[in-house]
């Protein structure tokens, strides 16, 4: 039954032919809601944003291709084409704004309740391909000289652009053979994966060997020559061994300990007894060696002779001048 409804198939019992259309007979239009304005010249109809704009009474941006249930209302003729304006509510806010249809320009054109997003240009400055006007194409069939200047233009345009058109043909060549191009393509994806599987076994044995679970970082350039300047470099700064100086005297004792205290007596009285058992000197003892002058004997000849103890040396331990002894006994 709803599908008969749908495509308006269902005639009840009561209906003849005579009575006209089923709409007719049931006192309704074929457009039913969308209708219901049409005494006023208003058809709803459902109307798709032609660009961006932005509404004035919530300041949103509505977006191009956003559709709303719009009332179509013929407002004028340019030639034989009409002119319709669409008005529609804004679904974010109570504003409404209106949109109507411009056949001269082949354009939109928002009347009231909103502003247009701007993202129109020349299509010169943005080097298109422009359609010559029906008057340019005229004077080019019928003017010789106005052809001949025109092609010389061409050729300058020409000129300028060909660098461009040759790197499109060379691009174009160089991706013609595509099956060329995803073979090398999925042979250096194979060669990479292979490397990454290597680098995720080294990461994976280093950090079993140091009981890590952290996620490594891949190895950069950076990082190389950061740790080649890290084995040049001092365990510690100059600071850092000043304090450690400075640690170690303050933590060692000014006093020895009680325990090195005997070792210490015993090693003075060794070298005492060393000392005192070293064999002593002459010199050491004060001991010094003279000559003793023994008596002058006379011969009977009247001669001298020394006697036999005149050039013995004789010990004694005091030391004693002889010579002057004599020489006092002589003066007295």
């Amino acid at each position: 039954m709803a599908e008969r409804k749908a495509v308006n198939k269902y005639y009840p019992p009561e209906w003849t032919p005579d009575k006209g259309s089923i709409n007719k007979f049931k006192g309704t239009h074929a457009l039913r809601e969308r209708a219901r304005k049409l005494h006023m010249g208003i058809l709803i109809i459902r109307f798709e944003m032609p660009f961006n704009i932005w509404c004035n009474g919530c300041e949103n941006h509505i977006g191009m291709g956003v559709r709303y249930n719009a009332e179509k209302t013929k407002v004028g003729m340019y030639y034989t084409t009409p002119i319709y304006k669409f008005r529609m509510k804004c679904h974010l806010c109570n504003n409404h704004f209106e949109i109507q249809t411009d056949p001269q320009n082949l354009d939109y054109v928002i009347l009231d309740g909103a502003r247009r997003q701007e993202r129109r240009w020349d299509p010169t400055q943005n080097e298109q391909v422009v359609p010559e006007d029906k008057e340019v194409s005229k004077k080019l069939s019928t003017d010789s000289m106005f052809c001949l200047e025109h092609n010389v233009n061409d050729k300058i345009k020409q000129k300028t652009i060909l660098p461009s058109l040759q790197k499109l043909e060379e691009s174009k060549e160089i991706w013609k053979d595509d099956y060329l191009l995803n073979k090398a393509l999925r042979q250096q994806f194979r060669e990479k994966k292979k490397e990454i599987a290597t680098i995720e076994d080294k990461d994976k044995q280093l950090l079993k060997k140091c009981s890590l679970d952290i996620a490594l970082l891949p190895e950069t350039d950076e990082d190389r020559r950061l740790a080649g300047l890290l084995k040049l470099a001092p365990l510690h700064s100059f600071e850092e061994k000043e304090k450690l100086k400075r640690e170690e005297s303050l933590s060692r004792p000014l006093l020895p300990n009680s325990s090195n205290m005997p070792t210490l007596a015993n090693s003075i009285r060794e070298s005492k007894i060393k000392t005192l058992l070293k064999p002593l000197n002459k010199s050491e003892l004060g001991i010094s060696v003279k000559i003793c002058k023994g008596d002058t004997m006379k011969s009977e000849n009247g001669g001298t002779s020394k006697s036999l103890k005149t050039n013995d040396v004789k010990t004694s331990l005091v030391a004693f001048d002889y010579d002057s002894s004599e020489s006092d006994e002589e003066k007295t």
